[in-house]
């Protein structure tokens, strides 16, 4: 877009100017974009973070859920609006950096039409069953649902937070390296799908953890395994990937991470503003600690700069997901 500089080939200046003192936007409420329904794991972390960033900022802080498209709707709207710290939202790994490769046409330019603020979260999906529906069929472990899948071939239902998300990306991966015959059902956040694994509409589920523990801990979901490399403290019984190497899975390393953005235009003074705020709240012992049973890791980039090295970086890896996965949406 002309006369429009990519915020991510800015970094360096991130270093340079000093956070703005006065408030954002005027004093105004600043609006917390979403993108995902009420109910899910990313619509806890970012009621969590409106909760203390209202303080943090001395103003207040209105969550808006704008679910679809596999988190893009909510980024679109964010895109979209003024750029004068009014409004910013939650983004995954994936809008951030799957998206351009997902979507044949997609309305915005993540790397142009958003700004970072300030990496929040990182941490593995969890793959949970039903765990009345692993009673019946037995699976016991990974290894008894990948090799019942093979014996009913498409009989076993993942359902995902969207096409083209960590979940479905994941199941992509895990499918090729394991020849599992998993039929995939989309559904508009994570919350919609959780609801239908409870109910036993659906099998099982790939997805970030703090909508799922819960439901782990109740017994009504039964964990098998999780997208990262190794094993979680806190869940020491559920294998990682390097567990399921006798699988094919013993490459995969798959973290799913959220972040905080504004408008590609926002001023950096603004977005230095914000990430000072981000970073504070997340500093405190009672935010990390909210998060963790959940499966979720605390954090937080250094600098705006630092998130926009950070999308660069991983932009090639979540590409080759979604070649894998051989998604393509209109």
């Amino acid at each position: 877009m002309p006369g429009r500089r990519s915020i991510l080939t800015t970094g360096a200046t991130f270093l340079a100017v000093p956070a703005l003192a006065q408030p954002i936007a005027g004093g105004r409420p600043i609006r917390l974009i979403v993108p995902f329904p009420p109910g899910g794991a990313v619509d806890i972390l970012g009621r969590l973070i409106a909760e203390r960033l209202g303080p943090a900022v001395g103003q207040t802080i209105v969550v808006e859920n704008r679910g679809g498209a596999g988190g893009n709707i909510g980024a679109d709207a964010l895109a979209k609006s003024p750029p004068d710290g009014s409004t910013i939202g939650l983004a995954s790994a994936t809008t951030l950096c799957a998206a351009p490769f997902l979507y044949r046409s997609l309305a915005f330019d993540p790397q142009r039409d958003l700004a970072p603020v300030s990496n929040v979260t990182t941490g593995p999906v969890l793959c949970v069953v039903n765990a009345e529906t692993a009673a019946k069929h037995g699976w016991s472990d990974f290894a008894a649902l990948i090799a019942w899948s093979k014996a009913h071939p498409e009989q076993v239902t993942m359902g995902s937070s969207g096409t083209g998300t960590t979940s479905h990306l994941t199941i992509a991966a895990v499918t090729q390296a394991t020849g599992a015959r998993i039929t995939h059902v989309p559904y508009r956040g994570g919350g919609p799908a959780i609801s239908d694994l409870l109910a036993g509409t659906i099998d099982m589920m790939f997805d970030v953890m703090p909508a799922l523990m819960p439901h782990v801990a109740a017994g009504r979901f039964k964990p098998l395994a999780v997208s990262s490399a190794e094993r979680l403290p806190f869940l020491p019984d559920v294998p990682g990937m390097k567990d399921l190497a006798f699988l094919g899975l013993g490459e995969i390393d798959i973290q799913s991470w959220n972040a905080v953005m504004a408008a590609g235009a926002t001023p950096v003074p603004l977005l230095l503003q914000l990430n000072e705020a981000v970073r504070r709240i997340a500093a405190d012992p009672a935010f990390v600690e909210r998060l963790r049973p959940l499966g979720y890791q605390v954090l937080t980039s250094e600098s705006p700069g630092a998130l926009a090295a950070r999308i660069r970086a991983e932009t090639p890896r979540w590409k080759r997901l979604v070649e894998i996965s051989g998604a393509k949406l209109d």
